[in-house]
């Protein structure tokens, strides 16, 4: 799915609450395993501590899917948000590998694969992943690095 609204579009719409906007910030589901283990890759790789994660099931994760056209129980619903510009899919974890830097922009490899390939692999691995890795909520995870970038 691609994203196509203004940069912070989402500070017009009524319906989401009003937050302290960071630079970059990702809504994913927060009582996924596989999400979790992506919370935590942020947590720590993300040096100058920038990354801020919105759980998809409170009001504001729900709200910012509703304003980009998504639905927040659909298990593809995955939003990267950098500089006010809303990013989904693959194409969205290839800018965090880019915001995150060093070994981690190696992830722009996945650029190579027409919009359908990732898009389809991103969604076989979604779909799946509470098989994959189960369930997991990062909320509860008692990483100070991770619960200091909850956006609740």
């Amino acid at each position: 799915m691609r994203i196509s609204r203004e940069r912070f579009s989402f500070l017009d719409d009524p319906a989401v609450p009003r937050f302290d906007v960071p630079d970059h910030f990702t809504v994913m589901d927060a009582n996924c395993g596989l999400c979790a283990k992506g919370a935590a890759w942020i947590a720590g790789n993300d040096a100058q501590e920038a990354f801020r994660i919105v759980p998809v099931q409170s009001e504001l994760g729900a709200a910012l899917l509703r304003h980009y056209g998504m639905d927040p129980d659909d298990p593809l619903s995955w939003l990267y948000i950098e500089k006010g510009r809303a990013f989904t899919s693959l194409d969205a974890i290839v800018r965090v590998g880019k915001q995150l830097g060093g070994v981690w922009r190696i992830l722009a490899v996945l650029n190579v694969l027409p919009v359908g390939v990732r898009d389809y692999l991103y969604g076989l691995v979604a779909r799946n992943r509470y098989r994959f890795l189960g369930r997991r909520s990062f909320c509860d995870i008692q990483d100070p690095g991770i619960q200091s970038r909850v956006l609740r």
